[in-house]
């Protein structure tokens, strides 16, 4: 022991930790499994906030919106066993949008471990598939040592979810320890000879597209790279639910390759002769369901880069598989002499005429039009304007109609998590309060985590909710049709009154039940400065964009006869 260092308990030490790794804020439910941690906090409020939410399964999307949004990791505190369970959620979601997380959880003593003491559980077993790594903290002194891998196995190569267990003994023991310095990120960068590699097969193409996704990106990567699409002429597309990425309004924008992609732009993902993936996984929801890509050896000649090695041919065999991050993999390309003459000009602006075509709003069933409220908001809201969802088929117009216009204007969980969208709001705002949050939420989707109202109320955070409500679950419910016509089971909701809701919890809230009424009440609700439900009364019929309810079961019912 050094006789310069103060001794501290451990709760105190890990804040120290986190305040030396330079994190602002925290979420969770506090539990009297970490006790000490949140004494510690006490001392370090000025420098780390710690964000109180209402259930854990909202708070851990919280901290996973923190992380997606600054690129480092979102930190969560759950207690153990209900806590924990509750929070895995956003692990989950976390995990599968390459998301960097720090999850802390409250653990039994160590001298009632392996006895399935109170709410005991064994995290490494529970949380193994849905983690980077997942340790426990079994001595005090090592707190900063455990905290430093935590931070750089978060952040390197693919980004991720890491969760270390805190023993409650361990938190409570006391030790003269010091604090280790800010965590660095290594970043894998393409060598000279694959980025050679890429251009020459690239300067082969006729019909070439870039494909780009995944986690690892920052604004700075996404325009450098847009930069050098554009000046090469290239199509591109983004992987689900990573329409952020590239600016929509760009002449190369050909759209997002993700659930009922436009089938013109499948089709031209498919005749690619040459397919740049950078970042993407090529994972179920972007290659629909593996069809749009052949398994082993794709029919295009792939270039794959992405930050984890492992995934390099890991589903597809790639003609060139670089092992690079998507910022390094930028600035590479940007350094790159330009492509003079394009021959595939012809060939980009028929893509992009055809994601213009795709855009052109149908008319749906009923009084309120999704599409044309998207247009509105597109043309009223600051480009900077984050939009966030959950799950259902009420997001489909956001993602078909919304122009996203860069990075950090899309947080939605390509897990396909409901009740994402409004905690992730919530910690879009607390990340950065001057940035203004829209959340698209179905009632179904709302209702998982409509709780976190209390905690917009309490932290002032001046989103506002577009509440969908068409009174049933309406992806399963469009599903069973096709399926199962007419037998119709276990998706109609009873649901309470949205607007009333929120002014109970002391937000602003109005119902809205025509198009022509959604402007006037949606700056009502940004005037009102707080947090703003809006419920929109929403046609059962109106299903899809492109097919009613009625459509989908009598189509379904043709097929079966």
């Amino acid at each position: 022991m050094k006789s310069d260092l103060k001794t501290r308990h451990g709760g105190r030490i890990l804040a120290d930790a986190l305040v030396a790794q330079s994190v602002k804020l925290a979420f969770g439910v506090p539990g009297e499994s970490y006790l000490p941690v949140l004494d510690g906090l006490y001392d370090v409020r000025e420098q780390l906030a710690f964000i109180v939410c209402r259930q854990e399964g909202g708070a851990s999307y919280m901290a996973e919106a923190c992380g997606k949004l600054t690129g480092e990791p979102g930190v969560l505190f759950v207690t153990r066993g209900p806590g924990a369970t509750n929070g895995a959620i956003g692990v989950h979601t976390g995990f599968q949008d390459s998301t960097p997380m720090v999850v802390f959880i409250g653990q039994v003593p160590n001298e009632f471990a392996e006895r399935e003491a109170f709410q005991e559980i064994d995290y490494r077993r529970m949380y193994g598939q849905m983690a980077k790594w997942v340790a426990q903290i079994d001595r005090v002194e090592r707190i900063p040592e455990y905290v430093s891998h935590a931070f750089h196995t978060a952040m390197a190569g693919r980004p991720g979810p890491v969760v270390l267990a805190l023993p409650e003994d361990m938190l409570f023991s006391q030790a003269a320890v010091a604090d280790v310095p800010r965590y660095h990120t290594v970043r894998p960068s393409p060598s000279p000879a694959e980025v050679s590699a890429l251009r020459e097969l690239l300067l082969k193409a006729q019909r070439p597209f870039v494909l780009i996704g995944g986690g690892g990106w920052n604004r700075d990567a996404c325009l450098k790279l847009q930069r050098w699409i554009e000046a090469a002429g290239l199509p591109v597309g983004t992987s689900f639910r990573c329409q952020d990425l590239f600016d929509n309004r760009s002449p190369s924008y050909a759209g997002d390759v993700g659930i009922g992609i436009n089938p013109k732009l499948a089709q031209r993902v498919k005749e690619a002769d040459v397919l740049l993936v950078i970042g993407a996984r090529l994972g179920e929801m972007t290659t629909s369901g593996y069809t749009l890509i052949e398994i082993p050896t794709p029919r295009q000649r792939m270039i794959h880069i992405h930050p984890d090695a492992e995934e390099l041919g890991r589903v597809y065999q790639p003609q060139i598989a670089i092992h690079a991050t998507p910022r390094a993999c930028a600035k590479a390309l940007a350094e790159l002499p330009p492509i003079e003459t394009p021959r595939w000009k012809a060939w980009t602006e028929a893509a992009r005429a055809e994601f213009e075509a795709w855009q052109t709003p149908p008319r749906s069933p009923g009084k309120i039009q999704m599409a044309e409220i998207v247009r509105w908001l597109d043309q009223n809201m600051p480009p900077e304007t984050a939009y966030t969802n959950g799950a259902g088929n009420f997001a489909t117009w956001l993602h078909r109609f919304h122009r996203y216009r860069g990075f950090g204007t899309q947080l939605a969980p390509t897990s396909g998590s409901m009740g994402y969208g409004f905690p992730a709001a919530l910690g879009a705002k607390v990340t950065d309060p001057t940035k203004p949050v829209v959340c698209f939420a179905g009632d179904g989707d709302f209702q998982m985590t409509g709780q976190e109202l209390a905690t917009a109320v309490q932290y002032k955070l001046d989103v506002i909710v577009l509440v969908i409500n068409n009174n049933m679950l309406g992806t399963i419910r469009m599903h069973q049709e096709r399926h199962y016509p007419e037998r119709v089971m276990a998706t109609d909701l009873v649901n309470p009154d949205f607007a009333a809701l929120a002014r109970a919890y002391g937000a602003f809230g109005e119902v809205v039940e025509r198009t022509e009424d959604f402007p006037a009440a949606f700056e009502r609700a940004r005037a009102s400065g707080g947090p703003a439900i809006l419920e929109l009364k929403l046609d059962p019929e109106a299903i899809t964009p492109r097919q009613s309810l009625s459509e989908i079961r009598a189509e379904a019912l043709t097929k079966a006869h």
